[in-house]
């Protein structure tokens, strides 16, 4: 072997080895347990930073134990190119807005714009090393995508869990589309609390309200029925401030007798609270607010602005108009689009849904049904559920999306829906393949596109090609596992299970792992437009090598956030290189070793085999719980203290001078070294897998049965003795003990001591004394004493 390892020729090599050699490639022929993987698609909205590399290299990791434990592992990769996400990030690319071009042209650019980001993504998972199947590779906006996702909707919609109405939805006017609760993120920002004069009669009512701009769409105001203040109001007219017109003054109970004066203003529409009593209480609609975000030309005082001018010019002039008794400066919670930060509006729309709040019930029990890691993470999608207070909303007034499937009667209006043999299909272009039962041919498109998530979500489908000719559902569904962070446990964790839920009538997966966050240090969010570019994750592996990456990135217990620096990396570097040399070190030793060989193993053999395979178990059920930064850690335990603080020191008389210490007792060093490096690289080639692939390579291939180490299965099954590990134990507590003399009497290592005293059990005295020379040459004692309890 080399006297360094070059990692940059390394890992590359070893990348084009496993390409070649297809090492990673499901086998479909195969009788052997599958264990599927359902990855996130990631979505293509920009580059790709550490924290991607975190949570997806943990998933890669149990692909890889999996695989090494005799699974045949269908570990499949997409891209989630259409939608939203992807129309923003063309939009600030290329400096455009999508609705200033032909749909045609910009869906162009966009088809361009994903093609670029996915190759850029898919070079880096390459060169992270990930035993991805590329084979199993998709995008959502592939027409096999399309064709499952638009068969999803068609039979949600025959079996009237999808529908379209017209009503109250959440609106984000930068985007321009209606979007679902799930994609709603709440903030803090300061806003005044106004206290408005309303005429009740003769009365003067005062409102407390923060969208005073919402005056012309207020249609009732609404009382706490407990309220004593209010009460005798309760059937009465009030009149509308700047306008003059009269709306209703009800009581309801979600009125907060404690929340400003207690009386509250219901516009149309200003939270959903307002939709809520709006709907129950059949109240008319008043417009205000557009889709572009301006108030309505038909508005009086404000027609044509834009919400904020609006709201500070009705403040002016309810103050001009001594009607405006207060302002309160307050922290308020508002909901923003999660994509662009903008506050939503609630706006009244048709658009298509889903039905989820019926069977609320049926989607808290499949929670039971799936094993959480960590299991409180669990605890996160049962508080979604049970605060569902909208149906989910999929459609979306965009473009770069997956097209409904369904065009509109012009004569009737009744919906034409596509034949499942037509699809993918795109109603903009196509027309349906027969007439209207009324015997109307002409036919409106539906112009809206899926939501993203309403593709995404149908990712078990999509791996299992649902309904194609090479449809595999029977073999991968439900699915071992979803890998994925905890923020989106609301979005594609819950959507998934009720796609799989309303087709199958199963649960999408076996377990879930929930991955934290990476913050970068003193709470610095990582980002492009800060100063630290350098965590850009194709320059870490450029400069550090992908396998350093992959060591820090299994460094924490799982669902746990953690923090990043280019420094972090250093720990991973110093143990690359300790395993290099710890190779070298056993490889030199083993070039006339055969691995056929009787050998009777000396204790202290015995003792490093069975804690090598104690290691394994421990580390085994560990990943078995997907917990890879623990797992980690007990291997690291074994290798830096046992094998190499110990263990090397202990044998390196005996590896050195078989002339002194005997050829069989070197033959015995020799096996256990072999084994122990062996089974080593085993473990660590589920975290380092170029430099533990490359060693296999210059060594071991030429005597294992295995083109790959990733080919080669852990020892996982076998009983470990525990007296050989009592005695490694106690073996180690001598050694220790002898080091520590020579520490506190400022003696080198390499000095001798007249005699070191062991005291033990009399079950080890045999043990220990077969080692004596081990013991002898690894403290440079000149004589060793026995002592058992039976002497005293």
């Amino acid at each position: 072997m080399q006297k360094n390892y070059d990692f940059k020729q390394a890992e590359k090599e070893m990348q084009n080895f496993w390409e070649e050699n297809s090492i990673y490639d499901f086998d479909f022929k195969s009788q052997k347990e599958i264990y599927s993987i359902d990855t996130p698609p990631p979505t293509v909205s920009g580059s790709l930073h550490i924290g991607h590399i975190f949570s997806y290299t943990q998933a890669e990791m149990i692909a890889r134990f999996k695989r090494m434990q005799g699974y045949n592992v269908f570990y499949p990769f997409g891209f989630d190119d259409n939608g939203l996400p992807t129309e923003r990030l063309v939009e600030k690319d290329e400096g455009i807005v999508a609705r200033n071009l032909p749909r045609s042209e910009f869906i162009k650019r966009c088809v361009t714009t994903s093609a670029k980001y996915e190759k850029e993504f898919k070079d880096l998972w390459q060169s992270l090393g990930f035993s991805v199947d590329w084979s199993l590779q998709y995008e959502t906006i592939n027409p096999i995508v399309q064709r499952i996702s638009q068969k999803s909707f068609i039979r949600l919609l025959k079996d009237g869990k999808a529908y379209m109405k017209e009503s109250p939805v959440l609106w984000c006017t930068e985007c321009q589309t209606s979007i679902a609760q799930a994609e709603l993120e709440t903030i803090e920002k300061d806003t005044d609390f106004n206290y408005i004069k309303f005429k009740v009669g003769e009365e003067e009512l005062t409102v407390a309200t923060t969208r005073p701009e919402l005056l012309y769409g207020c249609v009732c105001l609404f009382v706490n029925p407990e309220d004593d203040r209010y009460k005798r109001y309760i059937g009465k007219n009030a009149a509308v401030p700047l306008y003059g017109y009269e709306i209703p003054v009800l009581a309801d109970d979600k009125a907060d007798i404690s929340k400003g004066t207690g009386v509250v203003m219901c516009a149309t529409f200003g939270d959903s609270t307002d939709a809520e009593w709006y709907e129950f209480y059949k109240l008319p609609y008043r417009k205000v607010i557009l889709p572009d975000g301006t108030i309505d030309e038909g508005v009086p005082l404000i027609g044509g602005m834009k919400v904020l001018a609006a709201r500070r010019h009705i403040m002016d002039l309810l103050s001009g108009r001594g009607l405006l008794l207060e302002s309160k400066s307050i922290k308020h919670t508002v909901a923003v689009h999660e994509r662009c930060g903008k506050e939503i509006e609630i706006l009244p729309s048709k658009q298509w849904y889903i039905d989820i709040l019926t069977d609320k019930e049926v989607f808290l029990k499949a929670a039971d049904k799936i094993n959480w890691y960590p299991e409180h993470m669990k605890n996160r999608y049962l508080l979604w559920v049970k605060n569902l207070k909208w149906d989910w909303c999929i459609s979306r007034q965009r473009y770069f999306g997956v097209p409904f499937p369904i065009w509109y009667c012009k004569n009737c209006g009744k919906v034409a829906i596509a034949g499942e043999e037509m699809l993918p299909v795109n109603p903009l272009e196509t027309r349906p393949d027969k007439s209207c039962s009324c015997g109307c041919d002409e036919f409106i498109p539906e112009s809206s596109v899926f939501d993203t998530w309403a593709t995404s979500s149908v990712t078990p489908q999509i791996n299992a090609k649902w309904g194609e000719q090479n449809d595999i559902s029977d073999r991968i569904l439900p699915m071992s596992l979803r890998t994925q962070a905890h923020e989106i446990i609301r979005t594609w964790a819950f959507y998934t299970i009720v796609k799989s839920l309303y087709h199958t009538g199963e649960i999408p997966w076996r377990d879930i792992m929930v991955c934290g966050f990476v913050l970068a240090k003193k709470g610095e969010k990582i980002s492009k437009s800060k100063s630290n570019s350098e965590l850009s994750p194709k320059l870490l592996i450029e400069n550090h090598s992908a396998d350093a990456i992959r060591y820090w990135a299994a460094n924490s217990k799982l669902g746990t956030d953690t923090f990043f620096s280019a420094d972090e990396l250093s720990i991973a570097k110093r143990f690359i290189t300790k395993l290099w040399n710890a190779s070298k070190f056993s490889i030199s030793h083993l070039h006339d070793f055969s691995v056929n060989a009787h050998v009777d193993l000396m204790p202290a053999d015995k003792w490093i085999i069975e804690r090598c395979r104690q290691t394994a178990i421990n580390a085994g059920k560990l990943l078995d719980r997907y917990e890879i930064g623990p797992a980690r850690h007990e291997i690291d335990d074994f290798f830096w203290k046992d094998l190499c603080d110990y263990y090397f020191e202990i044998v390196k008389e005996r590896l050195y001078q078989p002339e002194v210490h005997g050829y069989k007792e070197r033959q015995s060093a020799q096996y256990a070294l072999y084994y122990c490096m062996l089974n080593i690289l085993k473990l660590y080639a589920v975290y380092v897998p170029h430099i533990t692939e490359y060693i296999y390579q210059e060594f071991f291939r030429q005597k294992e049965n295995s083109i790959s180490i990733h080919k080669l299965y852990w020892e996982t099954d076998m009983a470990v003795d525990d007296d050989s590990i009592l005695f490694g134990e106690g073996l180690k507590d001598i050694i220790a003990e002898a080091r520590k003399y020579k520490s506190e009497n400022s003696l080198s290592m390499k000095a001798e001591i007249e005699e070191i005293v062991i005291n033990t059990d009399e079950k080890f005295t045999g043990l220990f004394k077969q080692t004596i020379n081990d013991i002898k040459a690894c403290c440079r004692a000149k004589k060793i004493i026995f002592r058992t309890p039976a002497d005293n």
